[in-house]
């Protein structure tokens, strides 16, 4: 058993085992905005109670320091003890002293602000293989706004390249407009957008997902989040509400020659909390 134990802590820590194989803990992807005492809660509750180890990862904002302690203090206010910032860069990212801080802890939270700045810090570091090794064994990892984008594999960064709209809404379904790229990958089934309904992005996701019609597409709204259990079903929870594209079965997707999107059968539901919904199946589990 033991000898089995340390091959399988050598392949993880060379990338060797695919992350969605052997995914054992929890998933909180929160949509930004307020966050619901539920949410909190629950993220506490999933790292072990009062007593867990958590660290909160502040690389998206463009404030660290203030984001980190006020993601540290409402943690606190909520009972949990023993919760700590991480402060690092992409240089540090493979440092036994940066890494080592993850040492039995069970929970792990992004702070928002711009994804493309996270991942740029901690994609291809050891840092992130802890963090995967984590949420492997049975932690927890969530994040809000930038930190619930970079959730998914495939990741908006929030620029469009054709039509430079996004500071209101999104006004277009345009071939080659949203821009993607690598994100943490902890889903790989989804793209997972944010403050969705609230920012009106819409035309964003289902851009995105009709260039990936093999992914779902995850709209989750301000003060609303999902948890993402190890058998690759979710629960919504919090005050608003889920919006799910499913473009695996849509049909005849074209694009003009203005490289608009047209599409037959693309599907959508729309859940609110208590409501559970299988990545899987492409389904709602009733």
């Amino acid at each position: 058993m033991k000898k089995f134990a340390m091959m399988y802590h050598i392949l993880l820590s060379l990338s060797l085992i695919p992350l969605s194989v052997q995914a054992k803990g929890h998933l909180m992807i929160i949509g930004g905005g307020d966050k619901p005492a539920s949410v909190i809660e629950k993220f506490i509750s999933l790292a072990g109670g009062e007593d867990s180890g958590i660290i909160v990862i502040p690389n998206a904002s463009s404030v660290q320091v203030e984001s980190a302690e006020y993601q540290v203090d409402q943690f606190k206010s909520f009972g949990a003890k023993n919760v700590e910032p991480l402060y690092f860069s992409k240089a540090s990212a493979d440092n036994d002293s940066i890494v080592n801080r993850l040492d039995n802890i069970k929970g792990v939270y992004f702070c928002g602000g711009d994804q493309s700045l996270l991942t740029a810090d901690l994609l291809g570091t050891r840092l992130l293989e802890k963090i995967r090794q984590i949420y492997q064994e049975g932690g927890v990892v969530g994040g809000t706004s930038a930190g619930a984008a970079v959730m998914s594999k495939v990741m908006i960064t929030g620029n469009e390249l054709v039509n430079k709209d996004s500071t209101s809404s999104y006004n277009i379904i345009e071939k080659g407009n949203i821009e993607t790229i690598e994100g943490l990958g902890f889903v790989t089934k989804a793209v997972i957008d944010q403050h969705f309904l609230k920012r009106k992005r819409n035309n964003r996701l289902i851009t995105v997902i009709l260039e990936h019609p093999d992914l779902l597409g995850i709209g989750i709204d301000e003060s609303t989040a999902i948890l993402v259990n190890p058998d690759d079903t979710f629960e919504v929870l919090g005050e608003s509400e889920v919006i799910i594209y499913n473009p695996r079965n849509a049909d005849d997707i074209k694009v003009n020659d203005a490289g608009k999107y047209s599409v037959n059968n693309l599907e959508m539901n729309i859940l609110t909390a208590g409501q559970k919904y299988d990545l899987n199946k492409a389904s709602l589990i009733q």
